[in-house]
């Protein structure tokens, strides 16, 4: 297989112009045939207002190594695609079928795989079904009561349903897992286009139908789902798994018997971590990051990114900023939503978070970041492994206060004056908020501590000098931001068990995995590992 890289073409070109540059650039003539596959498309805007798109190709056809030889390129290369390969199967018997707890992108890739290869997975979720998620979530936003057990982080396709639906990772990938979870997202409805683009999303419109698709292959083949079953208590005996109890308003409490358990729970799930902790599953504290989220126009973004302030033939445009105040801490932009939504993305009863979530069109006015500052177990204020929770709960608790619940926004001259009495009150032209649920103006400046405040403050006159404008006085924030990752690690070996064995500590919520790409890698690798093991329930079941 031949591989161009950086192969440029003009944003809504054609297929024939794809098939001619490759065509000019392996200098082949117009009787030799070839095939070829996308591999990566990026932008290029270095040369603004004058974008590319640039793609990395691999081409097949005969006489590879004349051809790549004739070329003398070092932009044209000879490679072989990693292939994945889910492993050999075990020789151990199972008695019980693998209970799998949660059904985010780790619960939900996990599953999914087990029961591709005949493992009859069941698989517990507290929260509802999609569809009654959704409407659950709608009424909600519209001002309806809070569900506990099923909201923007509960519920079938985790916290990762209603958000952008970014499927890019760092995560390396010597084995294929990132194209193959890529791959089934498309088997499962996803639009073709993931499987090569730069920054891949979905949206959370197209990801309900996805995650509804994939529920129906894991039934298909052999696996069950159970919604509105909170798993209330692990039992274990002589250092290993034995059962797991569960809650239902229909079923009622039951012990399911159990020696592999795979626990993929979102980083929301505070009850189950303070039920395991009283189990004594080694965890510890971990550092992740608090902060807000801020919006500015779409068309302000997309100007300081192309060059222009219309798209056109271009997607929205992203960004992605770093910087590092003078005492050390980190300051990052976190699940950038472009034409997205802040949505208020609380799970508990007098405390408030938000999150950002974009449609597939990306077609809102405003874009929106978190913009967030790392905090270590050291801000935390104690040692104990569930701190972080405290931690997070306690800046929860003062949005929610702020406006009884309704998220609280205020402008950025404004928070800023109010932190370091620095005047920058606002003038000229505002803009409205896009936010999911209801709002108001408030003293937003008023829920972090006065250092992580500060910090803030500091990361966005860094990141005003990047992007022009980002530091405006309009700019609008709102929060809290404190879902950004786990803060919270159980431990787990290289077979993937914490020390109570048959325990399979998996995806973000314990803390293997940021981000929906990596938390569905990490639910494929429990299922090798659980496969390398046993052996499954249905002998010869073929892989799709």
């Amino acid at each position: 297989m031949i591989r161009i890289n950086q192969l440029k073409l003009l944003p809504g070109h054609k297929g024939d112009e794809m098939e001619a540059k490759i065509r000019k650039l392996l200098k082949l003539s117009k009787k030799d045939s070839f095939t070829y596959e996308i591999v990566k498309r990026s932008i290029d805007a270095r040369k603004k207002p004058d974008v590319y798109y640039s793609y990395t190709v691999d081409v097949a056809v005969n006489a590879e190594q004349d051809v790549v030889k004739r070329c003398n390129n070092n932009q044209i290369s000879i490679v072989t695609p990693v292939q994945y390969r889910f492993p050999d199967y075990g020789t151990k018997e199972l008695t019980n079928r693998p209970i799998i707890i949660g059904t985010g992108p780790a619960g939900l890739f996990c599953g999914y795989m087990l029961a591709l290869h005949g493992y009859r997975p069941l698989l517990l979720e507290r929260g509802k079904d999609v569809d009654a998620r959704k409407a659950e979530v709608d009424r909600f936003w519209a001002g309806g009561q809070l569900n506990v057990d099923c909201n923007v982080q509960f519920g079938e396709g985790g916290a990762g349903t209603f958000s952008d639906g970014k499927l890019n990772t760092l995560v390396k990938d010597k084995d294929g897992l990132n194209k193959e979870v890529l791959s089934i997202f498309v088997q499962a409805g996803a639009q073709e286009s993931i499987l090569y683009d730069g920054k891949p999303h979905i949206g959370t419109d197209v990801l309900m139908d996805v995650v509804r698709n994939m529920r129906q292959t894991i039934i298909e083949h052999g696996g069950e789902i159970r919604f509105d079953t909170k798993v209330s208590d692990i039992i274990f005996e002589g250092g290993k798994v034995q059962a797991v109890i569960t809650e239902n308003a229909k079923r009622g409490q039951e012990r399911l018997e159990a020696e592999v358990t795979v626990l993929a729970i979102g980083h929301s799930a505070r009850d189950t971590f303070e039920m395991l902790y009283q189990r004594e599953v080694p965890m510890e504290a971990k550092a992740f990051a608090v902060g807000m989220r801020v919006e500015h126009p779409q068309s302000m973004v997309d100007d300081s990114q192309y060059g222009r302030q219309e798209q056109g033939l271009l997607p929205p445009a992203a960004y992605k900023l770093a910087a590092k105040t003078k005492e050390g801490r980190g300051v990052y932009s976190f699940c950038m939503c472009p034409g997205g939504y802040v949505v208020n993305a609380s799970s508990e009863e007098g405390k408030l978070a938000v999150n950002g979530m974009s449609y597939s069109k990306r077609d809102g006015r405003n874009a929106n970041s978190a913009i967030i500052v790392s905090v270590t177990p050291q801000d935390y204020g104690s040692d104990h492994p569930l701190a972080g929770i405290t931690f997070q709960r306690s800046l929860e608790e003062k949005a929610y206060n702020l406006c009884k619940g309704k998220v609280p926004v205020e402008y950025y001259g404004d928070f800023k004056m109010a932190v370091i009495n620095e005047k920058a009150a606002v003038s000229g032209d505002t803009y409205a908020p896009q936010i999911k649920g209801l709002w108001e103006f408030a003293d937003v400046h008023e829920i972090m501590p006065e250092v992580i405040n500060r910090a803030f403050i500091e990361g966005i006159e860094q990141f005003g000098r990047m992007i022009p404008g980002f530091a405006s006085e309009q700019m609008l924030i709102s929060g809290v931001e404190s879902r950004t990752s786990s803060p919270v690690r159980i431990h787990r070996d290289t077979s993937g068990q914490s020390r109570l064995r048959g325990l399979y500590p998996c995806g973000e919520g314990v803390g293997y995995a940021g981000g929906i790409m990596s938390a569905a890698m990490d639910g494929i690798k429990i299922a090798q590992w659980i496969a390398e093991e046993y052996k499954p329930f249905i002998e010869g079941r073929p892989y799709r």
